[in-house]
């Protein structure tokens, strides 16, 4: 674990302006620097830096948070390679207490082995590419499939020339055992003397590299010209390319999945570069394997909303229903997954080049959401003309609601299963395991995205909302199943250390039920070591009196978290009236602002 003091310390180190300046052109604009938000497609800037207060924001579409998150969001790091990654900008060491010298020595000694087979990788491409050049029959191939020189040359394609050992040019030693651990090489050891048979994997096919969301190349697919089996072939399994982790054009296609506003997920390599050449950016490929929780979890990196695209046959359904399942444990409140049918006689590819790209959108807008695609799921092969067809619905649809996570999707899902199999919500859930929740009283919906999130500076003065609304929860943990979706986010968006004790009471609450306030406690302060400033807050929470027999300590929740609401619109506002930014974006969101705090202050 990476001390949070250390954390501190860089994100006092490094400059946010520097950071986000490698990658957008930042603009003085008064104390604030601004340009075009990397995370959505605009005209016009909404983006603004605070080199004074470390944090980045968008009154756009609401992206913020400090250089680490930057790192996280923008370039798919996962949060320990960001940290890394910025430390090394700055010349700090990332300790770790828990890592013995010798598990040290390993990790160095693994990454530089994955850096070595990656270099081995890129040199491969290299020279596909060049052979693709030199191939009139493999260039013919990839313009009768209409593509063009720019977009080859943008995904990096390539030619493997026929031929046992083409390879023994590029490389000064054909017996490396580089060039079989990275799978470029095969060796076959048939009488068992070592002295084996060793010949190229990849033998006159289209090379297609396959990259890290680093860009690295990681591993190959390759398809035949011709006629051949199979018809598509894959890196085999390496120390840097796990089939069930990898999407192919990841890479290519981030900046056209902010921009387009979602992540198309199809099946073939080549529908993604047919889809590129048409000016459709944001699609992706699984590579031969069944979309997996791995690939969703990468995906919604960049991107808070995903579209699958199947053919319509019985196949597709198939894949489709697996794609459901993986998809099910990341269909939170804020994120969208769609899925898309394409009729059994085409591929985004054919459709595309037959119909053309804008009737492939308007196809994209029709998807199913992934709410109507579990009914189906779970209907499918049921009567729901009669009791037993659906009971039978709903014993299907059981395991796929169970694996949604809480929230406001969950709820209204369920609502939906109940009526489609003529049942009451209440008892469903009873009949399911799970206690109906407490009816929370009626509010008003306001217009509201979590404020920048800020590395926590926690006072050890006074007590806060913050610490109010835990002290509440701790005597009262029913209360977090009765508020709604946005309540939750509130509470969740906050800086450390609330955000790791309303997770923990979170987690509590769903795998042990409601616990006294002070084993609820109990588990906090076994928290409370992990995050610097988190004992603090626990100190002043134990000092609060007893809540009062007679305390709606629902209602006072509530009143806690509209408060927070309207702090909340009032950073925002203040934010925005000192960034300076006067697009188009940032005025609608001056406006829904003001009208959000017309309302809260009433």
């Amino acid at each position: 674990m990476i001390p949070p003091t250390f954390i501190h310390d860089l994100l006092a180190r490094v400059d946010i302006a520097d950071v986000v300046g490698r990658h957008v052109q930042l603009r003085k604009g008064g104390a604030n620097l601004s340009g075009l938000c990397p995370f959505h497609a605009e005209k016009s800037p909404s983006f603004t830096v605070s080199p004074s207060k470390q944090f980045y924001h968008c009154f756009g579409c609401g992206a913020n948070g400090d250089a680490i998150r930057f790192m996280t969001e923008f370039s798919g790091m996962s949060f320990i390679d960001a940290v890394k990654d910025l430390a090394q900008q700055v010349g700090m060491t990332v300790p770790d207490d828990d890592v013995s010298p010798a598990e040290r020595e390993q990790a160095a000694a693994q990454k530089q082995r994955r850096a070595t087979l990656t270099d081995v990788l890129a040199k491969a491409a290299d020279a596909y590419r060049k052979q693709l050049k030199a191939s009139p029959r493999a260039i013919d191939y990839l313009k009768g499939r209409g593509l063009s020189g720019e977009i080859a040359a943008q995904f990096g394609l390539g030619y493997a020339p026929d031929g046992w050992r083409n390879l023994a040019s590029v490389f000064p030693s054909y017996d490396d055992p580089l060039l079989e651990e990275s799978g470029l090489v095969i060796a076959k050891d048939e009488e068992g003397d070592g002295d084996g048979k060793r010949y190229d994997r990849f033998r006159d096919r289209i090379m297609f590299p396959i990259r890290s969301v680093q860009g690295d190349v990681i591993g190959f697919g390759a398809r035949v010209l011709d006629r051949g089996e199979p018809k598509y072939l894959n890196s085999p399994e390496t120390p840097v390319f796990s089939k069930g982790r990898e999407l192919y054009g990841l890479f290519e296609g981030r900046t056209a999945m902010r921009q387009r506003g979602h992540a198309l997920v199809v099946e073939g390599y080549m529908d993604v570069v047919a889809l590129a050449q048409s000016g459709i950016g944001n699609a992706v490929a699984t590579l031969g394997t069944a979309c997996t929780a791995d690939h969703l979890h990468k995906l919604f990196r960049f991107t808070d909303s995903v579209v699958f695209s199947f053919d319509g046959d019985k196949a597709g359904r198939r894949a489709a229903g697996r794609a459901l399942e993986a998809s099910l444990a990341h269909a939170s409140d804020t994120r969208t997954i769609r899925f898309l049918f394409l009729p059994p006689e085409h591929d985004p590819d054919s459709y595309v080049r037959e119909h053309g790209a804008a009737a492939f959108e308007d196809f994209i807008a029709q998807a199913v959401p992934l709410s109507r695609q579990l009914i189906e799921a779970a209907s499918e092969g049921c009567d729901l003309g009669s009791a037993e067809g659906r009971a039978h619905m709903l014993a299907n649809a059981r395991p796929l609601w169970s694996a949604l996570p809480e929230g406001a999707l969950k709820r209204q899902l369920l609502a939906e299963l109940a009526t489609a199999g003529r049942d009451d919500v209440d008892q469903l859930l009873r009949q399911w395991g799970h206690a109906p929740p407490a009816r929370p009283a009626a509010r008003e919906p306001v217009p509201w995205r979590p404020a920048p999130r800020r590395a926590g500076r926690v006072s050890k003065g006074a007590a806060n909302l913050l610490d109010r609304a835990i002290w509440l929860l701790l005597h009262h943990s029913e209360a977090w199943a009765s508020l709604d979706g946005e309540s939750h986010d509130i509470l969740a968006a906050q800086a450390a250390p609330y955000d790791l004790f309303f997770g923990a009471i979170e987690r509590s609450l769903h795998e042990h039920g409601a616990l006294a306030a002070a084993a609820l406690l109990g588990e906090l302060r076994e928290r409370a070591h992990e995050v610097d400033g988190a004992a603090a807050v626990l100190t002043r929470i134990a000092a609060f009196h007893d809540p009062e027999p007679a305390a709606d300590l629902v209602k006072e929740l509530a009143l806690v978290i509209a408060k927070l609401r309207l702090q909340a619109v009032d950073d925002e506002l203040k934010l925005l009236f000192e960034s300076g930014v006067q697009s188009a974006d940032a005025q609608a969101r001056s406006r829904e602002l003001m009208e959000a705090r017309k309302r809260l202050k009433v």
